[in-house]
C-alpha cells in the first residue's frame, strides 16, 4: 500500500452533516445496541481514521487474519482484533446484512453498523495468539472471558457523531485535527510519547533526547480512553501532564489526548500503538522497555521480555509508517546533577546511580513520605497527593469470606466495632442478611443472583471506598472471578483486603447456627454453598483467620494487626 503523506487527510467514517441529521431519524427505527466503554473507545477510532486502514468491526475472516498472523484478509498489517463483542440474545435476533444503531451509555446514536458476520470465536485461542498466554491474570485475558460477550459481530460503520467527551475538550484531536495542526506549523518530523502513567523528571530527559535524536518536534500523546485497573485516574494525569508542559519549548512541543482502550498487549499493542500514531500524522514513535506490559502472569513472570515489543516493532517498521525510536532506560547521576541513559555511563563505579520505581512512588506517596526534587517536578507531585492522602487517611475495604457459619458475620461486627472505637473515618458493615433486605430483595440464590448480589455490595464499597470510608463486607461469595471483579472495583479507589475466614465445612456443619445445613442435606436448599454447590478457596488473600478454638476478639484483632501493617490504620 502507498503510504499517505503524513500531512494528507486520512479516511473517516462519518457521513456529512446533513445526511447524519438524516440517518440519525432512520436510525431511531433500527435494533440497537448499547455500547460498553470500551466499544465506545473502539468505534470513535474506527470513525475518525485512528484505526484506518479499517472500515468497521472486524469480520470473521479479518479477525482470523488478525489473530493468527496480524494480517488483514487483504494483507494488510494489523495486531489488534477490534470486534463488536454482543450477547448470545442479541446476535441471534439479527439476520444476515441487517442495520443496527450503535447508542452510548446515555442512548445518543453515534453510528450505525451492516451486520455482514456473526460468529462465536474461539476465545482461548484469541488469548493465546494475541496476548502470549490464555491466563486470566492478564487484564485483557479476564476481559475477553468474563466481561466480553460470547458473540462476535463485524460490519462497516457509518458515522453519525463523536462520541460526547466534557473534559479536557481543548486537548482532544482527531488524527486530521492533529494533521492540520502540524500542517500549519510546518512540522514534518513528529515524535510520538505513548503514556498511561504521570510524567516524572526521567521521562521529560528521555523525551527531549528522543526529538533531539530524531530531528523532530514532540507530541505528547497520553492515553485517557481505558488503561490497566489500577492505574492513576486519567483527569490527575491530565493535570500532572499540563503542569510539565511549561517545562518543554512551547514551539516544538505539544499535547493530545487518545482516547484509546489499551489492551496491555506488549508487542503487538506496541505495533497497535505505532499504526494508531502514523494515522495521527506522527512520523516518529517511541517505544519503551515492557512497552504497554500488563505486568505479571500466574506464575509471577513478566508477560512479555523487556524488549520483545521493541523487536517485534522492528521487524515490521516499514509496513507501520512511523519510525521507532527506542526508549533508553534514563538513571540520575548525582554527581553530575543530570540524567543519563543507564546503557551508556562509562564510569558506573565511580558516581552515585539514583532511580525510583512505580511501585517505591507509588509507597512514598501512599506513606507520605518525601519525592525528591530530582526525581520529580514539585506542581506534579502536589497533582498526585491531591488524590492520594496518606494511606491511614484513605478509605479502604475488608471482605470476608468462607462458607455459611464460619463467623464471618461474627467477626466482622467485632471489627466494626473496634474500627468505630478508634474513629475518624465512617464504617459501614455490608453483611449477608442486610445487604438481601435492602440491596437485592428481589434475588434468589442461583449462581447469577449471587454473582450479582456480590457485584452488587462491591459496587456499594467501591462507593465507600471512594469517599474515604471504611467498608466492611461478609457474604459467603463462593466465586473466584466474581470476588476478582468486585477487588478490581475496590481497587481504583483504594486498598481492597480480603479475609478467608477459613473454617472447615465439617466445623460449620457442626455448628449450624441457622440449620440451613440440615435443609440442604435433605435436599430442600438447592445450590448451597459446599453441599451441592463450589467454593473457590481464595488462593493468595491478605489474610487467613482460623475460627476453631480461638475467640471472635483474637480474629478479629487479627485483621486489625493486619490493617495496621498494610499503613491503612495508624497507631
Amino acid at each position: 500500500m502507498t503510504m499517505l503523506s503524513n500531512l494528507a487527510p486520512v479516511p473517516e467514517l462519518y457521513v456529512s452533516y446533513d445526511s447524519a441529521q438524516k440517518l440519525k431519524v432512520e436510525a431511531g427505527n433500527l435494533k440497537s445496541h448499547d455500547l460498553t466503554p470500551r466499544q465506545i473507545c473502539d468505534l470513535e477510532l474506527l470513525m475518525n481514521g485512528g484505526f484506518n486502514p479499517l472500515k468497521g468491526f472486524l469480520s470473521e475472516e479479518d479477525y482470523n487474519g488478525v489473530v493468527d498472523n496480524m494480517r488483514l484478509a487483504d494483507g494488510q498489517l494489523w495486531p489488534m482484533p477490534i470486534t463488536l463483542d454482543v450477547s448470545e440474545e442479541f446476535a441471534a435476533s439479527l439476520e444476515d446484512g441487517e442495520d443496527i444503531a450503535l447508542r452510548d451509555q446515555e442512548g445518543v446514536i453515534l453510528a450505525t453498523m451492516t451486520v455482514t458476520d456473526n460468529w462465536q470465536p474461539n476465545k482461548a485461542h484469541e488469548a493465546e495468539k494475541v496476548f502470549g498466554a490464555d491466563d486470566d491474570a492478564h487484564p485483557a485475558v479476564n476481559y475477553l472471558h468474563n466481561q466480553a460477550g460470547k458473540i462476535y459481530l463485524g460490519g462497516p460503520v457509518t458515522g453519525i457523531q463523536q462520541p460526547v467527551h466534557y473534559d479536557f475538550r481543548g486537548r482532544r484531536d482527531t488524527p486530521n485535527e492533529l494533521r492540520a495542526y502540524f500542517r500549519k506549523l510546518g512540522w514534518r518530523k513528529v515524535v510520538a510519547f505513548q503514556t498511561r502513567n504521570p510524567l516524572h523528571r526521567a521521562h521529560q530527559e528521555l523525551t527531549f533526547r528522543a526529538a533531539r535524536e530524531a530531528q523532530a518536534n514532540l507530541l505528547i500523546h497520553p492515553i485517557v480512553g481505558m488503561t490497566k485497573p489500577g492505574d492513576v485516574d486519567h483527569f490527575t494525569r491530565v493535570r500532572c501532564y499540563e503542569a510539565v508542559l511549561d517545562k518543554y519549548p512551547a514551539s516544538t512541543t505539544t499535547m493530545s489526548l487518545l482516547n484509546l482502550a489499551m489492551r496491555m498487549a506488549g508487542p503487538r499493542e506496541a505495533v497497535w500503538h505505532g499504526l494508531i500514531r502514523a494515522n495521527h500524522g506522527c512520523t516518529h514513535f517511541i517505544v519503551g522497555r515492557d512497552h504497554a506490559g500488563p505486568g505479571k502472569n500466574s506464575a509471577g513472570e513478566d508477560f512479555y521480555g523487556p524488549y520483545d515489543a521493541q523487536d517485534l516493532y522492528r521487524e515490521n517498521q516499514s509496513e507501520i509508517g512511523c519510525e521507532m525510536v527506542d526508549f533508553k532506560h534514563m538513571v540520575y547521576v548525582q554527581e553530575r546533577a543530570q540524567y543519563e541513559p543507564n546503557d551508556e555511563i562509562k564510569d558506573k563505579d565511580d558516581v552515585t546511580v539514583l532511580n525510583i520505581s512505580g511501585t517505591e512512588l507509588r509507597r512514598r506517596l501512599m506513606e507520605g513520605l518525601e519525592i525528591p526534587e530530582w526525581f520529580s517536578f514539585p506542581e506534579v507531585v502536589t497533582e498526585l497527593r491531591k488524590t492520594k492522602p496518606a494511606r491511614s487517611k484513605q478509605g479502604f475495604t475488608v471482605f470476608f469470606t468462607g462458607f455459611s457459619g464460619s463467623g464471618k458475620s461474627t467477626i466482622a461486627n467485632a471489627l466494626m466495632v473496634k474500627l468505630m472505637e478508634m474513629g475518624g473515618r465512617p464504617v459501614t458493615l455490608l453483611d449477608g442478611d442486610i445487604v438481601r433486605k435492602n440491596l437485592s430483595s428481589e434475588l434468589g440464590f442461583s449462581k447469577e443472583h449471587r454473582d450479582l448480589n456480590i457485584r452488587r455490595i462491591g459496587y456499594v464499597a467501591s462507593e465507600i471506598t471512594k469517599n474515604g470510608g471504611i467498608a466492611i463486607c461478609a457474604p459467603i461469595a463462593p466465586y473466584a472471578t466474581t470476588r476478582r471483579a468486585v477487588r478490581e472495583d475496590v481497587e481504583s479507589f483504594g486498598a481492597f483486603v480480603e479475609v478467608h475466614v477459613a473454617t472447615t465445612i465439617e466445623e460449620c456443619e457442626r455448628r449450624d447456627r441457622k440449620g440451613l445445613y440440615k435443609l440442604a442435606r435433605e435436599g430442600k436448599i438447592k445450590e448451597f454453598t459446599g453441599i451441592s454447590d463450589p467454593y473457590d478457596v481464595p488462593t493468595n488473600p491478605e489474610l487467613s483467620v482460623e475460627t476453631e478454638n480461638v475467640e471472635v476478639d483474637n480474629c478479629a484483632h487479627q485483621v486489625l494487626l493486619k490493617l495496621e501493617s498494610m499503613g491503612l490504620i495508624s497507631g
